[in-house]
């Protein structure tokens, strides 16, 4: 064994888990649902842990302390997460995804490293493996509930929900992307105050845009976009027009509870209603009720079915165990 190798390797890895614990703090503010958060929560806690446990590995093999890295990376780290609001979640996502695998990788090669001792380094590599195969299986199957387009374990930021806006009305001319394009303008609208203060801050010249973007929309949203929506529904009656009409209304929780994939909807209590998500198949379906139980009722019960079965669908659509 090369004791250098395995102190480089140490080193490699803490400074990554530094940036993997700032990342976890971010992704937790994004969590959907109480449970996805406490999740969430519970992983940046064990990030914390095996920081802790690799730098007592690295005080067990007399490794002079490394007093300039950490400062490098915490810029490194916050350089990642600015910069990642100006791109749509799923790019984020993958750039936290190729941390992981990183990180997966220099804690196998450093496994192989101590196989033959020290004991404890070697133990701890595999602790490290475990833990970010774990994240990479998480990190997968939240990008295929993106890919889907079902209900999703996150939210974006509302930096992130303008940029994907922006992206997606850049493509408008190539590729007409109704459902994403209103989901896109909800979360914008959603957002927003917060949009507005938080671009003014970085004086970035996306934020101008977006910030007049965020007016027009959230002003549209909040006072005539279901009765818009329905007119045109109602006007169109079939076709393109009235499929599109019909798409912002579910995107938007407008539906009425007769037009859910779920019969008898408002009727149902938390428990009859979670088994009948269950039974959905289509994650536009899921969509329309997680839509709905928002802006009506709420239920928090309801909602953790909801993002389980997208869950499961998304696992099956991106061929994921």
């Amino acid at each position: 064994m090369s004791t250098t190798a395995v102190i480089a390797q140490l080193r490699a890895l803490e400074h990554l888990t530094r940036s993997e614990i700032a990342l976890a703090r971010t992704r937790t503010t994004q969590a959907r649902t109480d449970s996805v958060r406490t999740e969430l929560e519970g992983n940046a806690r064990k990030a914390e842990s095996r920081s802790e446990a690799i730098g007592a590995a690295l005080r067990d093999l007399d490794a002079v302390p490394d007093v300039v890295a950490p400062i490098v990376g915490w810029a490194i780290t916050l350089a990642k997460s600015t910069g990642e609001q100006a791109q749509p979640i799923d790019e984020a996502l993958l750039g936290d995804l190729a941390l992981e695998h990183q990180m997966a990788d220099r804690a196998r090669y450093l496994l192989a490293l101590t196989r033959s001792g020290p004991t404890s380094v070697h133990r701890l590599a595999e602790r490290l493996v475990r833990a970010h195969t774990e994240t990479i299986a998480w990190l997968e199957t939240v990008l295929a509930e993106e890919a889907v387009g079902g209900p999703t374990s996150l939210r974006p930021t509302p930096l992130q929900a303008v940029a994907a806006g922006v992206t997606m009305v850049a493509r408008l001319p190539v590729r007409l992307t109704v459902g994403g394009v209103n989901r896109a303008a909800h979360e914008v609208a959603r957002a927003g105050r917060g949009v507005q203060d938080r671009l003014g801050r970085t004086g970035d010249r996306l934020g101008r845009v977006a910030s007049e973007s965020r007016d027009v929309v959230s002003t549209g949203v909040t006072t005539g976009f279901d009765a818009a929506a329905k007119r045109a529904e109602a006007v169109s009656r079939s076709g393109t027009a009235s499929d599109t009409a019909h798409a912002v209304r579910r995107e938007t929780g407008s539906l009425s509870a007769a037009e859910l994939p779920v019969r008898n909807y408002d009727g149902l209590s938390v428990a009859d209603a979670s088994i009948a998500v269950r039974k959905l198949t289509e994650p536009a379906d899921l969509r329309a009720v997680e839509a709905y139980e928002q802006r009506h009722k709420n239920r928090t019960g309801v909602l953790t079915s909801v993002h389980e079965r997208a869950e499961v669908l998304a696992k099956a659509a991106a061929g994921l165990r």
